[in-house]
């Protein structure tokens, strides 16, 4: 069956694929767990998503355009847990607060004070990731790695939100021996901070691999990784 330009027998091989390699991969990870399965949906349509929802059991999505996100909302699977995972900037956060269970790009103290902010006003409390800049680039956004221990402490006095983990994007391209190198890196981190911050973090979350790095992540202790390529194929046309 086609829907939207889509092969849902194709769909369905690509998330048979991905996690099997996805349970390979868990098996040399820290945990030995299998991490969650986020798909990436930019410019996928609702009537696509809803239906891996439906038929493949995907429970977790992820948009990283606020107007795009906005767009799907009302119409997709109630179901579905509903991810930030792009670039924020202050004045869109407003149409976030109550609509996703977690912003995975919190880089600034500013960006996190108005999350919390929206969030207290509306009576709840918002889950986020810092993003870390893990290979330092210039044109990325993200914290420095040796800033992110201190940064992601510095915000937790923000009553509105709840600093659960990192987020980071590795460069693209690489060999899977410098993936490697990336996320390890992170791992270190995200397990420095776990252990600081045990008492008050429920379940610490470190989302980090994708299409192309996703089991190199895995093995290196990520447990959320956000697919896109893998499951749905390459983009076909903005929404």
């Amino acid at each position: 069956m086609i829907i939207k330009g889509y092969d849902t027998d194709e769909l369905k091989a690509n998330f048979e694929r991905v996690r099997s390699l996805i349970s390979e991969a868990a098996a040399k990870s820290p945990s030995k767990k299998s991490p969650t399965l986020l798909a990436a949906t930019k410019t996928v349509p609702v009537e696509v998503i809803n239906y891996a929802a439906e038929h493949f059991g995907l429970t977790d999505i992820g948009e990283n355009r606020v107007q795009e996100l906005m767009e799907k909302y009302d119409y997709l699977d109630p179901r579905l847990r509903v991810h930030f995972i792009g670039n924020l900037q202050r004045n869109k956060v407003k149409y976030l607060i109550g609509r996703t269970v977690m912003i995975h790009s919190v880089d600034n103290s500013e960006l996190a004070a108005e999350i919390s902010r929206r969030s207290l006003n509306a009576g709840i409390v918002t889950d986020v990731l810092v993003e870390i800049n893990i290979a330092e680039e210039a044109s990325k956004s993200g914290v420095p790695p040796s800033e992110a221990l201190f940064f992601a402490e510095s915000i937790m006095k923000y009553e509105g939100i709840r600093v659960r983990g990192f987020m980071t994007m590795a460069p693209a391209g690489l060999s899977d021996k410098e993936y490697h190198k990336y996320f390890n890196k992170t791992y270190r981190i995200f397990i420095d901070f776990s252990a600081k911050k045990s008492d008050n973090i429920r379940e610490p979350v470190l989302s980090m691999g994708m299409s192309g790095s996703f089991i190199a992540a895995i093995e290196e202790g990520s447990t959320v990784v956000r697919i896109g390529t893998a499951l749905f194929g390459r983009r076909r046309c903005d929404i």
